[in-house]
């Protein structure tokens, strides 16, 4: 077990030396110096990273006011009479630069209450527990990588913030396109491709792979489709982009499918969400001997790199690029330097949430991946309508709770579409971690009403108590 030692609580030396104050960074950072060391937090930028503030928590508030668009333009299907005038994209950006300041400013000053100390500037790995910030050289007994991630782009794809542009462009748009090219159909690409829509633009998914979220389950994924059509969402899977090219009023994309079909799409603004890369370039990860593998960090499950006391956290670690996953990692990192026993949370029981309109939440095994793990004979499924749950129908919306279990034994999967099914998956990843049986879920009271009342129905139905549903 590792021995936390003691350093200084000021200079340059520390017992945890942190590059990066993103989720992962930080949060080990508070959980360090909770547990009595002296940390050193380096950041290039701003306490929070991309998660505060070019990621999750800015997306999720244009969501938001999406939702609050689609709930006005559709006022009179619950009897009230409201009107959309439009959408003041001043006002929005303004509403969501307060939510990031606000949590901005919690977050420093937890960070400075605890003691830690913060070293500005741009952070370069220049020993085997060493890092370099504007030519002083910081030390610690233990050196903890989580430098995260950026949005990629395509070989010979000029991003140039005005026509193409990465989804940190697309945050601070101040007007809405009348139409955009969103290019990828995963989490981050359905998920402004829904904002958009809701703002007015016309918007047309351009996916490589045969459907959308392509990670989740593909009836979450034929759920999401079946939505986006409804909405007037255009996609086309199974489709690439073979080039780009800026028109007078905004771009074209020339695509070809998966059969040899060639056409083109335009558009007033081209969205670039091929997916995060791990930002480790130009660090001295591997000028000073970590291993790495396509730009990421190996580690173990306690986060351990190759070298001693050197640890990494985060997108830079391959697996999800989440970023309750950096945060778990750093928290668990910091009480394994600490000398504890923490336990390692596998990559099955994350939580997963895309949210656009309606949500997809997941946590554990789809059921390809179970069937393909235990055998056909050993799966079973069950499918749950939100048509039968009476907050759902309040809510107006469609989806399912999906369940993927082990025969007569625990269940491996639970997958759900519908709006605000995100709020579910914490009780969703208790039953997936805990390796619960549906016998052990049906006891337990669901308040009424509530959507939190499908996931007792689905559990009911799987054990053969259906009581909502049909069984």
């Amino acid at each position: 077990m590792a021995d936390p030692g003691h350093a200084p609580a000021h200079g340059t030396e520390f017992d945890v030396l942190i590059l990066g104050a993103g989720s992962g960074g930080y949060a080990c950072a508070l959980r360090a110096a909770q547990l009595g060391l002296s940390v050193g937090l380096v950041e290039a930028d701003k306490v929070g990273g991309t998660c505060l503030h070019v990621g999750c928590i800015p997306t999720k508030a244009l969501l938001h006011a999406a939702e609050v668009a689609d709930s006005a333009r559709d006022s009179e299907r619950f009897g009230v009479r409201a009107t959309l005038e439009g959408i003041d994209m001043a006002g929005v950006n303004s509403y969501k630069d307060g939510v990031v300041a606000r949590l901005h400013k919690g977050l420093t000053g937890l960070v400075k209450g605890r003691g830690i100390t913060v070293i500005e500037g741009r952070g370069t790995m220049t020993g085997p527990r060493e890092v370099t910030v504007g030519g002083t050289a910081y030390s610690g007994r233990h050196l903890v990588l989580a430098s995260g991630s950026y949005a990629r782009t395509l070989p010979g794809l000029e991003v140039d913030g005005e026509r193409v542009l990465t989804s940190e462009h697309a945050l601070r748009l101040e007007h809405v396109p009348a139409s955009v090219v969103v290019l990828g159909g995963g989490v981050i690409g359905c998920e402004f491709a829904s904002v958009w829509r809701s703002f007015g633009a016309e918007v047309t998914i351009v996916e490589a792979l045969p459907r959308l979220v392509a990670a989740e389950d593909p009836a979450s994924s034929k759920a999401l489709e079946r939505a986006f059509r409804k909405r007037g969402i255009a996609f086309r899977t199974a489709t690439r982009s073979t080039g780009v090219e800026r028109t007078e009023t905004g771009v074209r994309v020339d695509v070809e499918d998966d059969k040899g079909g060639t056409g083109s799409i335009e558009a007033e603004l081209l969205l670039v969400a091929v997916g995060r890369g791990p930002a480790t370039d130009g660090l001295g990860y591997a000028e000073q001997g970590v291993s790495m593998e396509r730009g990421f960090v190996l580690a173990d499950e306690h986060g351990r790199t190759n070298l001693e006391g050197v640890y990494a956290v985060g997108d830079i670690v391959p697996g999800l690029q989440l970023a309750h996953r950096g945060f778990q990692q750093g928290v668990h990192v910091a009480e394994y330097i600490a000398g504890l026993d923490p336990v390692p949370v596998p990559e099955s029981s994350i939580p997963r949430v895309t949210y656009s309109h309606p949500e997809i939440a997941s946590v554990g095994l789809d059921e390809q991946t179970a069937r393909a793990t235990y055998g056909d004979d050993a799966v079973e499924t069950l499918t749950y309508d939100l048509g039968g749950n009476g907050k759902s129908q309040i809510l107006q919306t469609q989806g399912f709770v999906k369940l993927v279990r082990q025969v007569d034994g625990p269940v491996l999967g639970v997958h759900m579409v519908g709006d605000r099914v995100g709020e579910l998956i914490g009780e969703a990843q208790l039953i997936c971690a805990w390796e619960a049986h549906p016998e052990d879920v049906t006891p337990l009271l669901h308040a009424h009403p509530t959507q939190n009342e499908a996931l007792g129905e689905a559990h009911l139905a799987l054990a053969g108590k259906a009581l909502h549903a049909h069984g």
